[in-house]
């Protein structure tokens, strides 16, 4: 844990604070996911997915009793890794997305709650050297619109694609999954998975140091099976190694346009 008001304060462009000096990490050891908290509830649960396929759900007041070195949140088998980590309401559904460009759905009811020691169940059954890479959580708004919303695919070579997320099936835990996306020569393995909606941005990163910053809007909406599009334009030897979901400050917008029309009138005048 660390309360907000302990990060370092600084601009966009300055370099930041090593984690290492904020929290007690071991060797070997990094963050793989930041949650914002403000109140330790029984109907909040903290759910867990490793790249192995495993997931668990674990009650958020599980989570109260701070310690400087922080306490055991999941209990890793040997060999997998923790792969992503989310907030459920205790009826979200759960998406999970490997790199071979399957995905499946499920309701987090499919998981049991579990303490914070236990290691976990399947979650999906992966092929042969086949690992998760996503992991996206669906809060539906209503009943009577529980789709709403995109889920956009990127693959290592630069192309991806947006897919209505109403074309993904609610299946039960533990089984192979449906096709997300061809992982064909020309694209390459699935590296990530994002919610989205039509007026956010994406944030593309290569492992060359370069990044993109896009409209949702401008990628192509297709079925589940098909390739999609090129998403970035990337060197020799160069791969995507992450997608990110930019939510759009409208608050920063409207007070922009506020400033615009204020000087409008004042050259009117």
């Amino acid at each position: 844990w660390i309360k907000v008001y302990d990060l370092p304060q600084a601009g966009r462009n300055a370099k930041g604070k090593p984690v290492i000096n904020l929290l007690q990490l071991e060797d070997g050891e990094k963050v793989e996911a930041v949650l914002p908290i403000k109140e330790y509830t029984d109907d909040q649960f903290v759910f867990f997915a490793t790249k192995k396929g495993t997931v668990k759900k674990t009650p958020l007041s599980a989570f109260s009793n701070q310690r400087a070195n922080g306490i055991i949140a999941v209990n890793l088998r040997e060999g997998d890794e923790l792969l992503g980590v989310d907030m459920t309401n205790g009826n979200s559904d759960v998406m999970l997305f490997s790199d071979t460009g399957k995905v499946i759905r499920f309701n987090e009811n499919d998981v049991r709650s579990m303490g914070r020691t236990a290691a976990g169940v399947r979650g999906m059954r992966l092929a042969e050297d086949s690992e998760l890479v996503g992991l996206v959580v669906v809060h539906p708004q209503t009943k009577e619109a529980p789709n709403e919303g995109d889920i956009l695919t990127a693959t290592v070579n630069g192309y991806g694609k947006r897919t209505a997320l109403s074309e993904y099936p609610l299946r039960g835990r533990g089984g192979q999954g449906v096709i997300s996306i061809q992982t064909s020569e020309r694209n390459g393995n699935v590296i990530g998975a994002i919610l989205v909606d039509e007026g956010d941005e994406t944030m593309l990163i290569t492992n060359g140091g370069t990044l993109i910053r896009s409209r949702v809007a401008e990628v192509s909406r297709v079925g589940r099976n098909t390739q999609g599009v090129k998403l970035i334009k990337m060197g020799d030897n160069e791969q995507l190694i992450s997608v990110a979901r930019i939510i759009p400050e409208e608050e920063e917008e409207l007070d922009i346009s506020e400033e615009n029309e204020n000087i409008n009138i004042n050259d009117n005048e």
